[in-house]
């Protein structure tokens, strides 16, 4: 039972890092119909860039903020120079957007060298609380409170507030929402910003967790996160949260007790959740 408890936080702790990067994308193809490859550099940079304000400042708080300024930095030139030229053709934003990625990976190892960063968990963070015979490891509890404190801010801002509304109009009906006035492109810019910037808040939180950082993890991280906004359903939020739950915990136990089906584990998880419902958990038809 003890195992069982250490591997379910383990797998939430995953699963709200990968929500973090899925809902940046869930809320760029939801408002924008963009399909973002380049989601996963967005993510490695934040990695980077956490790391590396950590060490210059000293205050894990300042890394996380410079880690989102650092990739909402990046989503707005990407959305501005990249993403702009190719609204509305899908062929055409998935193979920029993979060149958007390989870029970003190639620049991480000119900017701070091809090699491996190690990242050291913060000292308050550091260490775990023993519960009877259950090792409840801080930094893993930690991530789980900001990935539910973050599915929490942006339902709150979608479903309460003025820019949530014109946002979730957008979605429905982008030519009524501009015709009212309101500038979308200033919208399109905002979401793709605030979902870069999640992006990168994910990378910042990961560097701690896995304790090593290289300039290929976006790939990697973003392949995971493309599968969860798959089984949760296209531009659906509440869906892009429980399939990483989904996605973390099945990772988990796999890894535990079925080592050689682990890596095959998400595909299986996610060919099984289309075949019942292919739009996805939360999808809507068509």
């Amino acid at each position: 039972m003890d195992g069982v408890i250490n591997l379910l936080v383990n797998g939430l702790a995953t699963g709200m890092l990968v929500f973090l990067l899925a809902v940046g994308l869930t809320l760029i193809f939801g408002l924008m119909s963009v399909l973002n490859f380049g989601h996963g550099g967005l993510f490695a940079w934040g990695a980077y860039g956490g790391v590396w304000l950590y060490g210059v400042t000293g205050s894990f708080v300042a890394a996380l903020i410079g880690a989102v300024v650092i990739g909402m930095a990046l989503g707005w030139m990407m959305e501005r120079w990249v993403i702009r030229p190719v609204y509305g053709n899908h062929v055409q934003q998935i193979l920029v957007t993979l060149g958007v990625m390989l870029v970003l990976s190639e620049m991480l190892k000119v900017v701070w060298s091809p090699n491996p960063l190690k990242a050291d968990v913060p000292p308050l963070l550091s260490g775990s609380w023993e519960i009877g015979s259950v090792i409840l490891i801080k930094y893993r509890l930690f991530v789980i409170v900001i990935g539910l404190l973050v599915f929490l801010a942006v339902q709150l801002v979608l479903k309460k507030t003025k820019i949530g509304l014109i946002v979730r109009a957008g979605v429905m009906n982008k030519e009524m929402v501009q015709a009212l006035g309101i500038h979308i492109r200033t919208i399109f810019t905002l979401v793709f910003m605030v979902g870069a910037g999640l992006a990168a808040l994910g990378g910042a939180l990961l560097a701690p967790y896995s304790g090593v950082i290289f300039s290929e993890m976006g790939m990697q991280f973003a392949i995971l996160a493309f599968i969860v906004v798959v089984i949760g359903g296209m531009g659906s939020i509440q869906g892009s949260m429980l399939a990483a739950i989904l996605v973390g915990l099945s990772g988990s136990f796999l890894a535990y007790y079925l080592p050689e089906l682990s890596l095959a584990g998400n595909m299986l998880l996610m060919v099984i959740v289309l075949l019942i419902k292919p739009s996805g958990l939360f999808g809507a038809k068509g």
